[in-house]
């Protein structure tokens, strides 16, 4: 956590709605604090290694990078890192894919903030 006490969250999904969504969502919790936003997997990548965020979030489908091939790449700067695929494709094998390349969670679209929230503790208080 930061000094404020609450987790430092990236934000990365093409469809900037979306994005203003799950920044309001966090911010307003109380316990999650947007420190970035990305439109698409090079850019969430990049500001992944600088930001250094508990938690990134990503979309599936996005431009130039997909959120699978991003995933890969922030989890090679930090095998560690807490990321989280959000996404309105969530069949069986794209889960299993993303599982297997290390994410730690999945939501599927269309969000709730109760939904979110939820597997975003869940993500974090995991292992």
């Amino acid at each position: 956590m930061n000094d404020a006490g609450k987790y430092s969250v990236l934000v990365a999904d093409d469809d900037a709605i979306l994005r203003m969504m799950l920044k309001s969502i966090l911010d307003d919790s109380g316990e999650y604090k947007v420190i970035g936003q990305a439109m698409n997997g090079e850019d969430a990548v990049v500001k992944y290694a600088s930001l250094k965020p508990h938690l990134t979030l990503l979309d599936i489908n996005m431009p130039k990078m997909d959120g699978l091939q991003a995933l890969v790449e922030i989890r090679t700067i930090n095998p560690t890192a807490k990321v989280m695929m959000v996404s309105s494709d969530s069949t069986i094998d794209k889960v299993k894919d993303a599982i297997q390349k290390g994410a730690s969670g999945f939501v599927v679209k269309p969000l709730t903030a109760g939904s979110v929230l939820q597997k975003i503790k869940a993500c974090i208080n995991k292992k």
